[in-house]
């Protein structure tokens, strides 16, 4: 059994949503053999990533950079997971009041340090609140369990 860590600050009940879509894209009905643990980054540590096969991680946009919450979490976590989960598949979504564009790069700079793999390019969403943010949270967790199952990634 393989196990996806999913990672998301939800300050609001929309990013709140996000991370519901996440949990309910991960553990899609067609989906049997991976194990889906959904924490707050205060409550994620190093713990959590070195038991995990894959890592979801979802913030906000926080006067351009990632939620401290996030921040939070890889201070604690990155010398301690540094050397043993190198390679670990990870994704990001982010939930953008504006273009995200510093968020992404604060997140993309500690995943390279941390030499973890990008599943696919971090999901960026951007202005104001669309419905349609669900369906792309969603999606992106059932590809990256369905990923894992299958041993793709």
């Amino acid at each position: 059994m393989k196990q996806l860590l999913i990672v998301a600050h939800a300050p609001s009940a929309n990013t709140f949503k996000l991370r519901e879509a996440a949990e309910a894209g991960a553990r899609h009905e067609d989906i049997e053999a991976v194990e889906i643990v959904v924490k707050p980054p205060l409550d994620a540590g190093p713990d959590d990533v070195m038991a995990c096969d894959g890592i979801l991680l979802g913030t906000t946009e926080n006067l351009g950079y990632m939620s401290g919450a996030l921040k939070d979490f890889f201070d604690r976590s990155y010398y301690a997971v540094l050397e043993e989960k190198q390679g670990l598949p990870c994704a990001l979504y982010i939930r953008a009041g504006h273009d995200g564009t510093g968020t992404r790069r604060a997140v993309e700079s500690i995943v390279t340090g941390l030499r973890w793999k990008w599943v696919q390019e971090p999901l960026t969403l951007r202005g104001e609140w669309q419905e349609d943010f669900i369906d792309q949270v969603e999606e992106l967790a059932m590809t990256m369990s369905a990923g894992l199952e299958a041993g793709v990634l």
